[in-house]
């Protein structure tokens, strides 16, 4: 088994640095995180999903996704831990649809942030991206969590502005949940447009890890599969960005 995690290991790391991406299926994806923790909470962790407040950034223009918020510290190997609540904020030159504003989102639940799942989910990424940049100091951590749904009426847009970057050095999309949906296929260009790969995520744990400065990022907009019932596609948005230390 140990054989197995390094290998799988090894293949991700590899596939980043060659590749500046990588599609991580959930029979490989679980045994790494359950490789740097608990995920006995992980019902909980996925159920809270219907505790989304509603973007109110997006409804301003009209269309609609659910979310919450949480920034954390980590210590490159080591400790990873929670930061004051504060405003998303991403530059207009990555988000031309809502860059350059400070965006305050509702926080995740206490109970999620300081749960077993997501400190799991954490550890893997400060381990494996910290291991991918050796030089950095100390990381700003970002969780993100999304609902998309979408209706007969309006298809939901997982990433209303179109391809972009995150502006961060790495990002990890994992799938959470998916209900009554079909498309919302992850697509990987190059900063030029050109298409390097694609992958949906159908399954809880299946995953995207990105090397942000390298690649552009997309998602294509989902339909419901039975018209008139409920559909959504939750994922779990992780971004790790360099600081200087202590900042």
């Amino acid at each position: 088994m140990q054989n197995e995690l390094d290998a799988n290991r090894s293949m991700l790391f590899d596939a980043l640095r060659r590749d500046g991406f990588a599609f991580v299926t959930a029979d490989v994806m679980q045994p790494l995180l359950q490789s740097c923790g608990d995920l006995s909470d992980w019902k909980a962790f996925a159920d809270s999903w219907s505790m989304l407040g509603p973007d109110p950034y997006l409804a301003a223009t009209g269309r609609l996704r659910r979310r919450r918020h949480a920034t954390y510290r980590a210590t490159p190997h080591g400790d990873v831990q929670a930061a004051p609540h504060q405003p998303h904020y991403q530059a207009l030159r990555y988000n031309t649809l809502q860059g350059d504003i400070e965006r305050w989102f509702e926080p995740i639940d206490a109970a999620i942030a300081s749960g077993t799942s997501l400190r799991t989910i954490l550890a893997f990424c400060n381990t494996f991206f910290s291991s991918l940049a050796p030089e950095v100091p100390q990381w700003h951590v970002e969780v993100h969590q999304f609902r998309i749904e979408a209706s007969i009426d309006a298809a939901g847009e997982p990433t209303p502005e179109g391809s972009h970057r995150d502006g961060v050095d790495f990002v990890l999309v994992l799938l959470i949940d998916r209900h009554n949906i079909a498309s919302g296929t992850t697509t990987i260009h190059t900063p030029g447009g050109t298409p390097l790969g694609d992958f949906t995520l159908t399954h809880p744990f299946d995953a995207a890890l990105l090397h942000d400065p390298r690649v552009f990022h997309g998602v294509t907009a989902v339909t419901p599969l039975v018209p008139g019932e409920p559909a959504h596609r939750d994922v779990l948005v992780v971004t790790f960005r360099a600081n200087a230390a202590g900042a």
